[in-house]
């Protein structure tokens, strides 16, 4: 077949590709970015479904607006408030399927053939894949343990003149990086300077360990003169209600969010109204503070265990910083005591050991390190956390 010559921009995610290795009995995986299913609150959205039907099963069953179902959208507006978004209301904000329809749509109505777009180096995999279909050259800015450095995406702007920023500052896939208070007034400040559009992804904000992190750019928006109409922000309820219900939502100014609706028009006509309806009735319940509280605490634990087991049994073969939140280390095999530093290739012997994990390279747009790694301690039991680490260290041996 004669295929679209976009598709020669991108290629299978290499994380899919890896999924289909794990079918070896016993196998212990880091590899998944998803959210522990034994976790989901099943007897509290049984309830919200079972309200959405009793209460407007016309509503939950029928078409419904692009923009999303209303009583959600006026759920997802307080839920936003009550994190530090003071300026916000129903109609600031469209429910879109999952956050990751929420980047696609930016990307139609952003990207034109060769605009360049920056992106923290590294970055959530799917987002470069995403841009490129639309033509973008996607431009790293680096990174420290405390997200992106500010000083270099300066540079950047400088130089490429992108059409936007995307940037994940709390608790970023694959990083885990943290992006402090006074980086984010950075931020916000850069955007105002350059006149640039910054995207801000969050689907992690909510999953602190201990404290919880510093406002989100949207909500410190509110105390950087003029930063508001430079900021889209992409918001998820899948990893800390559950990803099955597909809803996430795109709070952005006013004729970029009706441009989105539109396109949004064209591609699915609008999110679940069923799903929407259920979220909706979850939200309304008030039973989120409490799931949110459940779900820190056993990913704390576990994160507190990898960290804990990579250290003593990898030494200083591993770098990494310690997680304040989401669902990810890190991580850069050093070539201590000649050891191996090559994560694709630890990636192959380890899952000859019985344990699986992400080698980091592709979570670059432009200048791979291979050096690097992603492990994820989400869908992991604490004994299997150890044990998983045990035979990582000998893949390494």
């Amino acid at each position: 077949m004669n295929f679209a010559a976009r598709l020669d921009k991108v290629e299978t995610s290499a994380i899919r590709e890896l999924f289909k290795l794990l079918g070896k009995p016993g196998i212990i995986s880091f590899a998944g970015g998803f959210p522990d299913s034994a976790m989901f609150d099943v007897e509290g959205l049984r309830e919200a479904s079972r309200l959405a039907l009793a209460e407007q099963p016309g509503a939950a069953l029928q078409y419904g607006a692009t923009e999303g179902y209303d009583p959600l959208r006026a759920e997802l507006a307080a839920f936003l408030r009550a994190k530090g978004v003071e300026r916000i209301d129903p109609s600031g904000l469209i429910v879109t399927t999952g956050s990751q329809q929420a980047l696609d749509l930016l990307g139609k109505t952003l990207v034109d053939p060769g605009d360049k777009v920056i992106v923290e180096g590294p970055t959530f995999l799917a987002t470069i894949q995403c841009f490129r279909l639309y033509g973008a050259e996607v431009i790293s800015a680096p990174i420290d343990g405390e997200g992106v450095r500010v000083d270099r995406l300066e540079e950047l702007i400088v130089q490429h003149r992108p059409k936007f920023i995307y940037l994940i500052p709390t608790f970023g896939n694959p990083s885990g990086a943290l992006l402090g208070l006074e980086r984010r007034r950075r931020v916000l400040e850069l955007a105002v300077r350059h006149q640039v559009l910054v995207v801000e992804d969050d689907p992690y904000g909510d999953l602190y360990f201990d404290a919880a992190p510093p406002p989100s750019l949207l909500a410190l928006s509110e105390s950087v003169p003029g930063s508001r109409d430079w900021i889209a922000y992409c918001g998820s309820l899948s990893k800390v209600l559950s990803p099955g219900l597909r809803v996430g939502w795109l709070a952005a100014p006013s004729e970029l969010l009706a441009r989105a609706t539109m396109c949004k028009q064209f591609s699915d006509a609008h999110t679940s109204t069923f799903a929407q309806a259920t979220a909706a009735q979850y939200l309304k319940a008030g039973r989120m503070p409490a799931t949110l509280a459940h779900v820190r605490e056993i990913y704390g634990q576990r994160a507190r265990t990898m960290g804990e087991a990579l250290r003593r049994e990898l030494g200083d073969a591993i770098a990494f910083t310690q997680p304040q939140g989401g669902l990810f280390f890190w991580a850069r095999l050093t070539g201590a005591g000649g050891k191996l530093a090559d994560a694709s290739e630890l990636a192959r012997r380890a899952i000859g050991e019985g344990v699986a994990f992400v080698p980091g390279a592709p979570f670059f747009a432009t200048e791979p390190d291979t050096s690097a790694l992603r492990l994820s301690f989400a869908t992991a039991g604490l004994e299997q956390i150890e044990e998983g680490v045990k035979r990582l260290a000998r893949a390494l041996a």
